[in-house]
């Protein structure tokens, strides 16, 4: 039940979080990657097995941690719930706000593509958007930066959901709801204000959708780049944008 398990599921599950938690201050890693490890261990469930009823299960197992960590009493022996917990009591975090997270996961039991774009955007405020304000509360963001945080983290799922498009379509999942224009235009702009908030201490969590921008633009330019699997940026590109942001301290 270490950080270094934690470390260890991130790098191996997503890169991105973890390139990101690895550029944030020591202090700041040990609350960002507890909270990572379990944003991959939900958003693994549901795929583990054909069988909707195991993914259900190992939902609700984080269900019943996450109350145990409210209550203060003994989690379970597994390897990320205890580092989990130590960030929550440590900083406060609201547990509902972790438990939303788990039970937007619950449609993916389903293997439906969403009805509409509400439906995908929806679902974005409530995993990738909701991780990031955790994030950002967990490195002593203030009440009001709510807003400009989930806009943030909303935008870095639907950049990583643009990216998954071809491999999504490729096993008969229609991942492009009608309406996906207008849905990338409001992220891009939602991401230009939320530049304009001071997060403070909170920039490292920020941190974490640093190639939303990119992605989501050259999303907007050529759409039909989406289907092709063209909006990745290279890997000199992407590590360097992430690299640039830590030494100039910005998100």
């Amino acid at each position: 039940m270490s950080l270094e398990a934690c470390a260890a599921l991130v790098r191996a599950g997503d890169g991105d979080r973890f390139l990101a938690a690895m550029a944030a201050p020591v202090a700041a890693r040990a609350r960002l990657l507890p909270l990572y490890a379990f944003n991959l261990e939900i958003a693994r469930a549901p795929w583990v097995s054909p069988e909707p009823m195991i993914g259900e299960m190992r939902l609700q197992f984080w269900r019943e941690t996450l109350a145990a960590i409210e209550s203060g009493g003994p989690v379970p022996g597994h390897e990320v719930a205890g580092p989990l917990a130590e960030v929550v009591r440590g900083a406060g975090l609201p547990v509902g706000l972790l438990d939303d997270m788990v039970i937007a996961r619950w449609s993916d039991l389903a293997r439906a593509p969403f009805a509409d774009v509400a439906a995908l955007e929806a679902y974005l405020d409530a995993s990738a958007g909701a991780l990031m304000w955790a994030s950002a509360l967990a490195l002593g963001a203030g009440a009001g930066l709510e807003a400009p945080a989930r806009a943030v983290g909303r935008a870095m799922g639907l950049a990583n959901w643009l990216l998954a498009v071809p491999a999504l379509e490729a096993r008969g999942w229609p991942a492009r709801p009608a309406g996906l224009d207008g849905l990338i235009a409001r992220a891009r702009a939602e991401l230009r204000a939320a530049r304009q908030a001071d997060f403070g201490p909170a920039v490292p969590a920020l941190r974490a959708g640093w190639r939303a921008g990119g992605v989501l633009a050259r999303a907007a330019r050529r759409p039909e780049a989406i289907a092709a699997g063209e909006l990745a940026e290279s890997e000199f590109r992407r590590r360097g944008g992430l690299l640039l942001r830590a030494l100039t301290r910005r998100w």
